[in-house]
């Protein structure tokens, strides 16, 4: 699962009830019922809430868990909801006798259908169908008198390597989205210079214009404010006209972005020159220059996250 499938997670469901606690009786079902424990673990996982979800994981993952981060706790939650920020969770029962567990943020909503568990002794297995994503299997253990998250599809959870592992994805998630807005910036700052003859003096002239003013050349609305203030995504961007060629032509430019914290929004900086070049290496957080090596272009900027 990555970041990437969020984007996707839309469906609409009849008979929403906001889940604002359990009663006493709800809780005694969590501890007998595998669905009801993986309800209230999901439930857990949209909000946030590190403390209700560790009390479904096994001694041991929840041990790992709670060692964690507390960054690195919300993006093992996020995982398993497929949302990054906290939500507003809603429960109801569809159709086919299946669990809706729907998860409401400002930005997306997503929808988990919890089916009827195969259980065996202090084993069961949850079909879970993640809408528009994907459909899995939740393997559940009984442990200290309740339902445990034991593994999700064929992969055992292990909470302290997943998470080694979901970070790295992460970072390297967040680098290429770099990589896409400064194309993406770099490609501006040309149909800037195509309407105005001109390249900017800085980033906040390709921003948008306060109030209802129309565009000019100190606010053209080519990038959002984020992009216009230098910084988006977790890293920074930097934007520099080279002195002009001797033998005349266009103004050459270069554009750069690095990470705002090192290690944990990115670990490679990068370089972009008027012609298109890439480059880029693990700078420890320094700026990359154009004596940095060639990269391989990765996708266009598409969607450039913006």
């Amino acid at each position: 699962m990555n970041r990437t499938l969020t984007r996707s997670l839309r469906s609409a469901i009849v008979g929403l009830s906001l889940l604002a606690a359990f009663p006493a009786c709800a809780q005694e079902a969590q501890e007998t019922n595998p669905r009801a424990a993986l309800t209230s673990a999901l439930v857990a996982a949209c909000r946030k809430n590190d403390a209700a979800f560790a009390r479904y994981l096994t001694a041991e993952n929840a041990e790992a868990f709670r060692a964690l981060p507390d960054d690195q706790r919300r993006a093992v939650m996020g995982r398993f909801v497929l949302l990054g920020e906290p939500g507003r969770p809603l429960i109801s029962d569809d159709t086919q006798g299946r669990t809706v567990v729907r998860c409401e943020t400002p930005s997306i909503s997503g929808e988990i259908r919890i089916g009827t568990p195969r259980t065996r002794e202090n084993l069961a297995f949850v079909p879970v169908d993640v809408v528009d994503v994907r459909t899995t299997e939740f393997g559940m253990v009984r442990e200290g008198g309740g339902w445990r998250i034991l593994s999700l599809g064929l992969l055992l959870v292990n909470i302290a390597e997943l998470s080694k592992q979901w970070a790295a994805q992460e970072l390297q998630s967040r680098e290429e989205d770099a990589i896409r807005l400064l194309q993406f910036l770099a490609d501006r700052i040309r149909t800037y210079r195509e309407a105005f003859g001109r390249l900017p003096e800085g980033l906040a002239q390709l921003g948008p214009p306060p109030g209802n003013e129309g565009v000019s050349p100190d606010a053209a609305k080519l990038v959002d404010e984020e992009l216009a203030a230098g910084a988006k995504g977790g890293y920074k961007f930097r934007y520099r006209i080279l002195p002009a060629a001797p033998e005349g032509g266009d103004a050459a430019f270069e554009v750069a972005a690095s990470p705002a914290e090192y290690g944990k929004t990115g670990k490679r900086s990068f370089f972009l020159d008027s012609s298109g070049r890439l480059r880029g290496a693990d700078k420890q957080g320094a700026v990359a220059t154009a004596a940095d090596p060639i990269l391989e272009v990765v996708k266009r900027y598409l969607e450039p996250k913006p």
